[in-house]
């Protein structure tokens, strides 16, 4: 693997599913694979999980980790071609890269979406800029339209929860991302991700939102698209909750007169159904406790994940480096 930015990046999703779930069994199993490399963890936005979870898989590689605060800690950055910097901003992002490629063995960014230009959004205005300068591998930990390691993540626990050899006939999970209110616009990267991993997995996949709703198509393709939410549920054997705001009245928030915050009362015909949120949720907004709290909730199991999904990946990267 000689970058991670998106599903295409994988060459075999099941091969690296199941290396996840190896290293999940033995996270030490490779302490020294890393060993005198340095990768170097870049946040423009704030993290938890990703934050936590790749220090802690590149600990167990052996790698040091570099992290960086860019947004609190570094000067602030310059991403325009040609800009005159005689304002606020003191260094340009071409710049900064480049010293992180003298220091870093792998560079991984985080930049959320701007939410103001939907062309440098689709775009990835500061992503594509890491990917075109930098000398090393890159590794997205959420960018404007994907949030990949997440997407992993997802796919290692959909697959720890459901025994795909089991049955004689082969039966496939239905899998129902679920659109969520929610109190502001949020960007699309982990519908538009969850729904390109999904495509590539052996599942029943359903999207449910409501109208003015409907994700990207160059991510959703020909994935059937719900506006009703207790069609897009029944028989659900996963269902994804996430809100993400409009994509063509791009980064608004159309009226929606239905209560689409999943509930109970709501899974009352589908009580076996296992209920996925990548974090952090809005309680009682997009979720109800008594659902987020209840027994088949098995979203910390997903949050855990995302260490061995990080560590499967900085693992395959290695495995490039020391070619």
């Amino acid at each position: 693997m000689k970058k991670f930015t998106s599903v295409s990046d994988v060459e075999n999703l099941q091969h690296i599913i199941k290396k996840a779930l190896q290293i999940k069994e033995n996270p030490l199993s490779e302490p020294e694979k890393g060993k005198g490399k340095t990768i170097g963890l870049v946040f423009l936005n704030s993290s938890l999980r990703t934050r936590l979870s790749s220090q802690i898989a590149a600990q167990n590689l052996g790698l040091n980790a570099l992290t960086l605060n860019a947004a609190q800690e570094a000067w602030n950055l310059e991403f325009a071609d040609g800009a005159v910097m005689n304002g606020d901003t003191v260094e340009h992002i071409k710049d900064a890269i480049e010293v992180l490629n003298q220091y870093c063995d792998i560079i991984a960014v985080r930049c959320f979406a701007g939410m103001k230009s939907k062309e440098d959004d689709v775009n990835e205005s500061i992503l594509s800029q890491f990917e075109q300068h930098a000398k090393v591998p890159v590794i997205s930990l959420e960018s404007a339209t994907r949030h990949p390691l997440q997407s992993l993540a997802d796919c290692i626990t959909i697959t720890e929860n459901w025994n795909f050899d089991k049955f004689s006939v082969k039966k496939k999970p239905k899998v129902v991302l679920t659109w969520a209110p929610h109190i502001k616009p949020i960007a699309h990267a982990v519908g538009n991700s969850f729904a390109e991993w999904m495509q590539e997995m052996d599942v029943d996949f359903v999207i449910a939102n409501p109208e003015g709703y409907d994700l990207d198509k160059n991510f959703t393709k020909d994935v059937k698209i719900i506006h009703n939410q207790e069609e897009a549920l029944k028989d659900a054997d996963f269902i994804y909750v996430k809100n993400w705001s409009s994509f063509d009245d791009y980064a608004k928030m159309p009226e929606v007169k239905d209560n689409w915050m999943l509930t109970n009362e709501k899974l009352e015909n589908n009580n076996q159904a296992k209920v996925m949120h990548c974090l952090p949720v809005r309680r009682n907004v997009e979720l109800s406790d008594e659902v987020m709290d209840g027994e088949n909730s098995i979203i910390y199991q997903q949050a855990k994940n995302r260490i061995f999904s990080a560590q499967a990946v900085f693992s395959e990267i290695l495995d490039e480096l020391n070619a």
